[in-house]
């Protein structure tokens, strides 16, 4: 299925693999962390070709580490490959992040300053993923915790630019957005009309909480409550320019009943079928 036939899809847990499967909601895809697919075998892998079976699938990574300062591992890439080739999946996707130092994988999406140096490192590094896998692959916006100094390019302008060099296209977090905005102190709505959405090829929602220390001043993209109002109306704002984007709901901790994470789901959905929407068929 192409992308631009998805509406809206969530992240798929061992917990609802069940009610996943047996899910006929229209539009419905599933995302999942390549990661924990990358086996010859097992039930993992066989739950989620029963999954791709029925619904499309997309691969949203979180260890290739584009942004680090040596080519992503070749090793890894070639079981990527291999598990995009098995699954065929609508899109795939990762962080304009780094998380390898020195052959140690780090458990973190961390940031750097956005140079010249970088930007032709990770041109070069989301190059040679797409080579290998043979197909483009989609950037997402970080989060962001504090400032660095040293930028050379603002972060739209950066992710425009890789995409010229590139061809790559781009994920949306909306909530990644938010808590930046708020955390280094920027207009989020100004972000967002300098992004360069003709290349998003796929939103992400979610939820966030305060920082226990700092209260508002400092929120964490924690992915553990559900969507938040404010979040909701600027991913409004965003479909009301580009039309129908395929949207995940990403939930990752304090996961509720499937039927919640459903109906979040199903929100997203009537966005982006506004002008003829439908129910889900399941419950």
């Amino acid at each position: 299925m192409a992308p631009h036939r998805l509406t809206a899809g969530l992240g798929l847990k061992p917990q609802h693999y069940d009610e996943a499967l047996g899910c006929t909601a229209p539009g419905l895809w599933w995302e999942v962390h390549p990661e924990n697919y990358l086996a010859d075998g097992g039930p993992r892998l066989a739950w989620l070709e029963a999954i791709r079976a029925r619904h499309p699938v997309a691969l949203h990574g979180v260890s290739l580490s584009l942004a680090a300062d040596v080519p992503p591992d070749a090793a890894h890439l070639a079981r990527l490959a291999a598990l995009a080739r098995r699954v065929e999946p609508a899109i795939i996707s990762e962080h304009l992040a780094w998380s390898t130092w020195r052959g140690q994988y780090l458990p973190d999406l961390l940031p750097f300053p956005r140079t010249q140096a970088a930007l032709q490192r990770i041109a070069d590094n989301i190059a040679r993923t797409q080579d290998a896998l043979q197909r483009p692959i989609a950037i997402e916006n970080p989060t962001h915790y504090l400032h660095i100094d040293g930028h050379d390019w603002l972060e739209t302008e950066f992710l425009a630019e890789l995409v010229r060099r590139t061809g790559c296209a781009l994920l949306l977090d909306v909530n990644n957005v938010y808590i930046s905005a708020n955390n280094l102190g920027f207009d989020a709505q100004a972000y967002l009309n300098a992004f360069p959405l003709h290349a998003a090829a796929e939103i992400h929602l979610a939820g966030h909480h305060a920082d226990p220390v700092h209260g508002d001043a400092l929120l964490i993209d924690s992915h553990d409550t559900a969507v938040t109002p404010a979040v909701w109306a600027l991913y409004a704002q965003v479909i009301a320019r580009t039309g129908p984007v395929p949207t995940l709901i990403e939930r990752d901790d304090q996961l509720p009943a499937f039927s919640e994470l459903l109906a979040e789901r199903d929100q997203a959905h009537r966005a982006l079928t506004a002008m003829q929407p439908e129910e889900a068929a399941c419950s």
